[in-house]
Parts: C-alpha cells; sequence; structure tokens
C-alpha cells in the first residue's frame, strides 16, 4: 500500500472514529479542528503536480520543504564547521535546484570555500574581458569518414537508462533536451518509446549486453543495431567499454526493477537480475574494436560513433590508439568517465577503489591521442560530477570538448540523493519501476526544469569564457585554470599537467620518458 493509499484509508478511518466517539461523548468532535485541516493539505497535495514527495507523501511530505526553506542557515552552520572546507556536494544540489527551479542562484557574503587552503582552484578573468554572447557554444562531432556530423552542445545528459530510471523521468529528461537543445544519452539500456516522444537529440549507448541490438544467444545483431540506429532522434552511437561507478564490472539492473515491458525492450527473460557482461563478444583485441566502430558507423548511416570508459592502465588506451594508427579508423570521439561516477547498482568496492578518477583520466586520454596526432579527429567528452559552468569548464581546459552529467540532471528532476535507487522505493519517482510513484513524478514541470538548469549552466559558462577575456570555447587552455597546491605554491594546469608535443609518441626519439613505457608496453593486437 503505498503512502497515498495510507493517507486516503487514514483519513475515512479518522473521520468515521470521531463521528462514532462524539455518540458517546460530544467534545470529541472538537477532533475534527485539527483533524479536517490535515486532510485538506493531504488532498491538496495529492492533486498538485509540482512536487513529486508531496505527491508521493500527502502532508508528511511538507516537513521535507519546510526543511529546504530554512536550507541557507542550515547550510552555513554545516559549511563553518567542516574541517576540509569542501562543502562541494551540499553547496552544488543547491545550485542546481535553484538553477532548475528557476530561482535566484546569486549568493551573498561571497564564497563559502577557504581559498587559502591546499587545492583550491579558480579561473582568472582578463583585464580586458569580453562581452558576454547570447548565441550559444555549439561543438562538431564527426571525423573523416562521418557523413552525418552532430553539432553538440558543451552540456548534456549522461548515460541513464530505462530501468534504472523511471518511464516518467525518461520523458522529462529527453522533453528538456528537446527544449533545450541538447543531447540525451540512452545509457545502456536500449531505446524505449520515452527516449522517443518529445523528440529530443538521442545518444545511443551499447552496451556488453547489447540491448536493442541483440540477437536471441545475447551478440550482437547488425539488422536490429541498423534498425534503431538509423532513427532520426539518434544523432551519435557510443560503444560503452567501462563507467566509472563499476569499471571493469558489467551493468546490473535488479530483478525487483524489471518489468515486462522493461523485458521486451532489452530482450531478456522476467524474474532475475540483469547482468550484462563485463567483457563485449562482438570484438576482443583493439583492432577488432576498431573494424567493429567502421561497423557501426556505416550500419547508421555515417553518424558519428566513439566509445566510453573509465581509464585504467594507460598502456591499454595506447594500445587503443596503435590500432587507431594501423587501420587508419578512429572513433568520432571517446567519453572518458571518471570513478567518481555514480549509480545505483555498484558493488561498494567497485564505486571507491576501481578506477581513474576524471581529472587523470582526462589528462592521460588527452595526451594519448595527442602524442599519437589523433586529437584533431577524435574528440572527448568527459563525464564526473559535472555541476556547474566552472566544473565545465575545468573539464574542457583539462581536454574534453563537451561533458555529460548525470547527477546535476537527476538532481534538477528533483532527486533528493535518498539513496534508494536500487530498492524501488525511490521518494521522488524517478529511479524506480512503481507506477504509483512513477506518476507522481510530472513530465511537464520536471522536463522544463532540466532544460531551465541546462540554460541558466551554459549562460554562465559563456559569463566565465568573457570575463577571462575569450572568445570561444575553444579558446580556453590548461594555463586559464589556477591551483593553490600548497601554502602559497599556486600554479595552473598547464604547469601541473603538462600536455604531450602533437605526434611526439610516434618517432623515439622524442617519446617522454616517463611514457616509453607505456607506449612500449601498448600493442594495437592486444590490450594484455
Amino acid at each position: 500500500m503505498t503512502m497515498r493509499q495510507k493517507f486516503v484509508v487514514f483519513a475515512i478511518v479518522s473521520i468515521i472514529a470521531v463521528l462514532l466517539c462524539s455518540i458517546f461523548w460530544r467534545p470529541a468532535l472538537w477532533s475534527l479542528i485539527a483533524l479536517v485541516p490535515i486532510i485538506i493539505i493531504g488532498v491538496i497535495d495529492m492533486i498538485q503536480k509540482r512536487h513529486a514527495i508531496r505527491r508521493l507523501y500527502p502532508f508528511l511530505g511538507r516537513f521535507r520543504y519546510l526543511l529546504e526553506s530554512i536550507r541557507p542557515e542550515i547550510q552555513q552552520y554545516f559549511v563553518e564547521s567542516e574541517t576540509n572546507g569542501m562543502p562541494v556536494s551540499r553547496e552544488f544540489r543547491s545550485l542546481v535546484y535553484q538553477r532548475a527551479k528557476g530561482a535566484r542562484d546569486t549568493r551573498p557574503f561571497g564564497t563559502i570555500f577557504d581559498v587559502n587552503r591546499d587545492g583550491y582552484e579558480w579561473v582568472n578573468h582578463s583585464m580586458a574581458p569580453k562581452h558576454s554572447s547570447d548565441e550559444t557554444h555549439r561543438i562538431l562531432f564527426g571525423g573523416k569518414d562521418c557523413k552525418k556530423p552532430y553539432s553538440a552542445s558543451p552540456l548534456n545528459i549522461s548515460a541513464m537508462s530505462f530501468g534504472s530510471l523511471s518511464n516518467n523521468a525518461i520523458k522529462a529528461l529527453n522533453k528538456g533536451a528537446a527544449i533545450g537543445g541538447f543531447a540525451h544519452n540512452t545509457g545502456e539500456g536500449s531505446i524505449s518509446p520515452y527516449h522517443l516522444e518529445y523528440g529530443g537529440d538521442l545518444i545511443w549507448q551499447i552496451g556488453t549486453g547489447y540491448f536493442g541490438c541483440r540477437a536471441p544467444d545475447g551478440n550482437f545483431d547488425a539488422d536490429l543495431f541498423s534498425q534503431n540506429a538509423n532513427r532520426d532522434e539518434v544523432k551519435m552511437i557510443e560503444i560503452k567499454l567501462s563507467q566509472g561507478a563499476k569499471p571493469g564490472h558489467g551493468g546490473i539492473l535488479p530483478a525487483a526493477k524489471l518489468t515486462k515491458e522493461i523485458a521486451e525492450i532489452r530482450g531478456v527473460p522476467m524474474g532475475q537480475d540483469v547482468l550484462s557482461p563485463s567483457a563485449h563478444t562482438a570484438f576482443s583485441t583493439p583492432i577488432e574494436m576498431m573494424h567493429f566502430i567502421k561497423q557501426l558507423r556505416e550500419l547508421a548511416g555515417g553518424k558519428p560513433v566513439g566509445i566510453k570508459l573509465c581509464l585504467g592502465n594507460r598502456s591499454e588506451f595506447l594500445s587503443s590508439c596503435k590500432a587507431m594508427i594501423d587501420t587508419g579508423i578512429a572513433p568520432d570521439f571517446v567519453t572518458v568517465d571518471g570513478s567518481e561516477g555514480g549509480t545505483g547498482a555498484a558493488p561498494t568496492e567497485m564505486t571507491n577503489s576501481v578506477g581513474t578518477p576524471l581529472k587523470d583520466g582526462l589528462i592521460i586520454a588527452n595526451n594519448a591521442l595527442i602524442g599519437c596526432g589523433l586529437r584533431d579527429e577524435v574528440k572527448i567528452i568527459a563525464a564526473g560530477k559535472i555541476f556547474s559552468a566552472f566544473h565545465l569548464m575545468r573539464a574542457v581546459a583539462l581536454g574534453a570538448d563537451t561533458v555529460n552529467s548525470a547527477r546535476a540532471m537527476m538532481l534538477a528532476l528533483g532527486c533528493i540523493q535518498s539513496r534508494t535507487c536500487n530498492t524501488d522505493h525511490c521518494p521522488t519517482g524517478i529511479a524506480t519501476q512503481n507506477p504509483a510513484r512513477a506518476l507522481a513524478l510530472d513530465v511537464t514541470d520536471k522536463g522544463q526544469r532540466v532544460a531551465n538548469f541546462h540554460h541558466e549552466t551554459v549562460a554562465n559558462l559563456a559569463e566565465l569564457i568573457a570575463a577571462a577575456g575569450l572568445n570561444s570555447l575553444e579558446e580556453l587552455q590548461p594555463k586559464h585554470i589556477n591551483r593553490r597546491v600548497q601554502g602559497t605554491d599556486v600554479q595552473t594546469y598547464e604547469q601541473l599537467y603538462p600536455t604531450l608535443t602533437p605526434g611526439c609518441l610516434l618517432n623515439d626519439a622524442t617519446i617522454p620518458d616517463d611514457w616509453r613505457h607505456d607506449w612500449n608496453a601498448a600493442s594495437a593486437k592486444s590490450w594484455h
């Protein structure tokens, strides 16, 4: 029984009980003075569409918003109490909520961060700043073999599958993407009807389970792939090798969240956890992967095809680069997922202790592609706890062309981080397959909130670029970001993370010493 049903039962039983008691004791009727307002408030909560929590938890849900109304005071208390000076999660969660709701996101009394602490980062402004342009920054994806390049927003929705998220959550995300003109990554759970309802641009992710292009034996089906890949809504294809939340581990959809509809979309049996293999069966070597990329690009009519991975051994990524050189085939993009990424179904050890963090992964991928002379052909997408325009700017300075965000987009939908994603009891109707809970999420309202967050964040990115004296995102370089290393020692990203010379890995005489071992260990024929 849902809380909505429990509230209705409570209201009916309470009124009957009061009336029965009043037969024997007339003063019992006075209790209606307190009872009736509660019931009226609960009914209002059930019929309103703006707040999913109030719809799911009539009357009781209002206590959450009461606490939210005094959040600035509570936040400041905890900020002052924290010793490391990094209340990032709380601060940026509030920022996302404000922008999604269209509320004022300015902040009085200066920064909450301790600017003197080690690790503090900032961008320098210019004494000759530019005027911020209303023109949206776009980045063109598509290498030499791509016939249908895609012009992408600098900020897009990261991979979240239908199955992990509810139907209404998927629809709201896609509606937001359609309103704002940015891309929505499907996640590895395939393309559902809810991804298509509003016509937002899609990046179709192909995981090791090959959902949406899966043969009865679980292997890749070229015909099914072609059917989905040639949909007008699909703008790019992404082959998922690994993800930051659980690198080296296949995808997980708990049986509790597997419905008949999801099973049909994915082509899997009911009644058991949906466990994707840890590795692909369509290829097993770097060279085979390049030929698979070529095959998918041809089957998709020339649309951009890329790979997504959380960086592991540097030599293995270099093996992929050597395969690009040897075959003359390269992905149109590489999505670098940081190990700090999240999911509702990741083993704790995988989440906490496996994989390369986003910053380090970006540095490796960017330098490897530059050193192999491939960077101009292959774009880089960054994913991993991107909340603000500065986070986006910082990722671009380290080598990304665009970024994907999952957590911030979920917060824009109304996620309160209850951490019940894997139980099917999400209190906001986002990460659940319970129809009653999913119905509480209003697609029209939440879709607009997603679009609001995207618009405001990209607008703030344009302001940061202009403040730095730059005309476009492409002009941003590592030298523009500063980091307090220790005490008064401040260095730029250019000093901290040196960039390789283009093509230096292709000549034995110019290979940097700290790259030589991994370069020599890398092979286009094997990752091991």
